[in-house]
């Protein structure tokens, strides 16, 4: 991967990571309220429920993120974390954050690998 390339991605990243920043922020979909009716009570259970799933998967993405991100700094973004092969640069561009190539991510997907999530963040610099 080029510099170029790889500072494209990086800015990319970038754009992403403060984009979820701000939606972390907002975090007024979670208040717990009260309703007079068991019904609307049950409605606005259902709504926080629904804002804190969002967050976390706004919180994971931006931890991917944020991975991805010191990857690029210490030279291994787009080396599988599992196998130590090339992610495919198609791979690459339709999930820049991606750790694991595909045949590795489907491995772990199906539980068939497991990973240790400290990995990326102790990968020596390049």
């Amino acid at each position: 991967m080029t510099s170029t390339e790889t500072e494209r991605i990086a800015s990319l990243l970038r754009a992403k990571q403060t984009e979820l920043s701000r939606s972390l922020r907002n975090r007024d979909e979670i208040v717990i309220e009260k309703a007079s009716d068991a019904l609307d009570e049950v409605q606005l259970m259902e709504e926080r429920e629904l804002a804190i799933r969002n967050l976390d998967r706004d919180s994971h993405a931006l931890r991917l993120i944020y991975r991805a991100l010191l990857r690029i700094a210490n030279g291994t973004y787009g080396v599988c974390l599992h196998c130590e092969e090339d992610i495919l640069p198609k791979r690459m561009a339709a999930v820049p954050w991606a750790a694991y190539c595909i045949r590795c991510q489907e491995k772990i997907d199906r539980r068939e690998i497991e990973v240790d999530e400290t990995l990326d963040w102790l990968a020596p610099a390049a």
